[in-house]
């Protein structure tokens, strides 16, 4: 059997740090959706399971709401099978019975109740939904004594942290993660975490089909799942579903050189203009190479789709060359001695140094550009 798992596709997420580039972001998760479609038609697939969160709230508006359904019923051919998780949990006259009561297609499954369904003549799905927002108990727990057909593949369907994973999740709701061994499934499909990670040989979490952070999981994803027949190790492939990559790096300058290398790496990036991009920076650079570093970072910031910025730890360390640059001995000079000598007292209150160091920066640019308007 072949079947896609996906999950924590939070419809309605706010993004609201991205200013007019939020509803481009929402739109994105709902496209997740149509390419899960695509994915599904293309590679013969008739069951898309949904591991929780659905939605990003228990109260989305009347057209977030309906807005998934609408992509799903697109494919006719393609089964979803959706659970509620931490963020939509199944509440009485909550966002599911919502849902409910739109009247979805025959391909649209909302799995309410923890009760086996039937996902054909070979195989049983054992949906574990959230009843609430954090669950205590393992709510996984009924598929061990879960009766099934004889012979049919079964397949867990739950929304949590396994017990051993920390504090990766985002809510309790612990599941054991020797649950597929106990329950005898031949697969767990797991969301809440937002990477793709393997649990054992047969429980795996999906990760999200469409980013929504830096530092976690940079490009959405689902899986593909082939299982060969009752008690055979599932067969894992990745799938490319986000339209966005959220991308950190971490880099330290110490010369005009590192500044120029990063920029090439950034450059070679695939889909630039869809990188949602955090770069922090440490290290210093004289005056010269840190004025060219802003100017790539200005060139940077229109390339991408979203750079934030971290210059916290990088700091300008001006050079003899840099001051005589700025006047050779003027009141120019004089002012930028002055910075210099705050930027380089280690007793000076940090804010105080970071503005001189601004302020030093700053004069620097205006005098460079002064000198290259007159040589023009």
């Amino acid at each position: 059997m072949r079947i896609i798992h996906s999950a924590d596709w939070q419809i309605g997420k706010v993004f609201k740090q991205f200013g007019a580039k939020e509803e481009t972001l929402r739109q994105a998760r709902l496209s997740a959706i149509e390419r899960l479609g695509v994915h599904a038609r293309e590679n013969g697939v008739r069951h898309v399971l949904v591991a929780g969160d659905v939605y990003d709230s228990e109260a989305p508006c009347a057209h977030t709401l309906r807005a998934p359904i609408e992509r799903m019923k697109t494919f006719g051919d393609v089964h979803w099978h959706l659970l509620p998780g931490n963020h939509d949990p199944h509440r009485p006259e909550g966002v599911w019975d919502r849902v409910a009561q739109l009247g979805v297609p025959e391909n649209i499954h909302l799995h309410l109740s923890p009760i086996p369904a039937t996902l054909d003549e070979n195989a049983a799905l054992l949906p574990a939904p959230l009843l609430r927002k954090s669950e205590f108990d393992d709510i996984t727990a009924w598929m061990d004594a879960a009766s099934t057909p004889p012979g049919a593949l079964r397949i867990g369907l739950a929304h949590g942290s396994v017990v051993d994973f920390g504090s990766g999740g985002e809510a309790s709701n612990p599941i054991d993660p020797t649950r597929a061994a106990k329950a005898h499934l031949d697969y767990l499909a797991l969301g809440d975490w937002h990477r793709t990670l393997q649990v054992g040989a047969k429980t795996w979490y999906a990760g999200t089909p469409e980013p929504d952070r830096t530092g976690g999981q940079e490009q959405g994803t689902a899986l593909l799942v082939d299982i060969a027949g009752p008690g055979a190790p599932p067969s894992i492939t990745r799938l490319v579903t986000g339209t966005y990559r959220w991308v950190t790096r971490s880099e330290r300058f110490d010369d005009e050189e590192a500044s120029a290398d990063l920029d090439r790496r950034l450059r070679e990036e695939p889909d630039l203009s869809r990188l949602v991009l955090r770069l922090k920076l440490e290290g210093s650079l004289p005056l010269a190479a840190y004025g060219a570093f802003r100017r790539r970072m200005i060139d940077l910031d229109a390339a991408v789709f979203d750079l934030d910025l971290d210059e916290a730890s990088l700091a300008a360390r001006p050079t003899l060359a840099d001051l005589e640059a700025i006047d050779f001995d003027g009141v120019l000079r004089r002012s930028a001695d002055r910075l210099k000598k705050i930027v380089d007292d280690s007793s000076a209150a940090p804010d105080l140094r970071r503005r001189a160091e601004e302020a030093l920066v700053e004069l620097y640019l205006r005098v460079a550009g002064a000198v290259r308007e007159e040589a023009a």
